[in-house]
């Protein structure tokens, strides 16, 4: 366990040019706070219904802590981090693959009521913008970038950059 969070911790000090240290990441990051009450609340889910309402009460108080809303079954990978954080949220059925950063105000949501994967994929090494938004059962592939503000309904393949409104390939 603490491992992962020294883990975590060194990964946010290497992708914000902003952290002037490991304390400062540790106590002053909301979106440290809130992948690792994450990790809490989805081992309660993952134990089953007896659990899942400790789970979502943990998932609310962290949202209204740090204003960052993580679905407790969600399945969110190593080394994730998220910049800033206000506004992010992470639908149910989301996989978040290791090394993905994102930064506020992003959304993973589904597109469907039906019970089926219905929240995005992001594989590892993804970068995600600034209020991008990410709607339904997609992929966005390994080492890809989402940028600020885009709206995406279809696959991103591997590498590839997309922008705007609805996202296009730029590169």
């Amino acid at each position: 366990m603490f491992g992962r969070m020294r883990e975590d911790i060194r990964a946010m000090h290497e992708r914000d040019p902003a952290a002037t240290g490991w304390l400062e990441v540790l106590l002053c990051y909301p979106g440290l706070h809130a992948i690792w009450a994450h990790r809490l609340a989805h081992r309660c889910w993952s134990h089953g219904s007896g659990c899942r309402l400790l789970a979502r009460l943990c998932s609310h108080l962290v949202r209204w802590l740090t204003g960052i809303e993580i679905h407790p079954a969600a399945e969110i990978g190593r080394r994730v981090t998220i910049d800033h954080g206000m506004g992010v949220v992470i639908g149910e059925t989301a996989e978040i693959g290791d090394d993905v950063h994102m930064y506020h105000g992003v959304t993973l949501g589904g597109d469907t009521n039906e019970p089926v994967k219905r929240h995005p994929t992001v594989e590892t090494g993804a970068q995600l913008g600034a209020n991008a938004t990410l709607l339904g059962d997609i992929t966005i592939g390994a080492d890809a970038a989402v940028g600020a503000g885009s709206v995406v309904t279809s696959d991103v393949e591997p590498g590839a950059t997309v922008v705007g409104v609805p996202a296009e390939r730029v590169d």
